[in-house]
């Protein structure tokens, strides 16, 4: 089964070239180093799903564009039933669903996300532009805050500078589910 990122970078190699832009002056409009742009647009490597959220907003497309291909067509609302969300390769141990991929013009990208537990050592960063809305619903959830961690239970939220260097892990041995909105 090929990964999903090999189908997206070409997109993302594609939206740039429509637009016009070389690798560099796609690097500057989204923050980034040129090698970053050019690993993703490669296929060769993860793409994580809050880079795929800042070319969607710094481009004015929709992220639904860059993951699936498709385009989103529903502009009242959009209903996903459980289980129905579109999964998004972000990181081999997490499960992202994107909860309104079907809704165009979004201004938030609402996620329900499952988290594997690990080793501290295991936890990876990432710090990306915006802002962020967890919503705990099952298991306990470590999450590292600029090398602070704070544990978060089902009914706990947590809203956050995005920019801020954040890891996650689930603790107790069990998965962590949660709602994650991205602005």
């Amino acid at each position: 089964m090929e990964k999903a990122y090999k189908e997206i970078a070409p997109r993302l190699a594609g939206l740039r070239d429509a637009l016009g832009l070389s690798v560099g002056r796609m690097a500057e409009r989204l923050g980034v180093e040129p090698e970053k742009v050019a690993a993703y647009e490669s296929g060769d490597v993860e793409i994580p799903v809050s880079y795929l959220f800042t070319v969607a907003q710094q481009c004015g497309v929709d992220l639904t564009v860059l993951v699936s291909g498709g385009e989103a067509h529903l502009r009242q609302y959009s209903l996903v039933r459980k289980g129905e969300g579109l999964a998004v390769e972000r990181r081999k141990d997490y499960d992202y669903k994107s909860l309104a991929y079907r809704f165009t013009g979004r201004r938030m990208e609402p996620f329900l996300i499952r988290v594997p537990p690990k080793a501290p050592e295991e936890v990876h960063t990432a710090s990306h532009a915006g802002q962020e809305f967890i919503h705990m619903l099952e298991g306990r959830l470590e999450i590292t805050l600029d090398g602070r961690p704070e544990v978060l239970e089902p009914g706990d939220s947590l809203y956050f500078n995005s920019e801020t260097p954040h890891g996650l892990r689930a603790l107790d041995g069990a998965d962590a589910l949660f709602i994650d909105v991205i602005l």
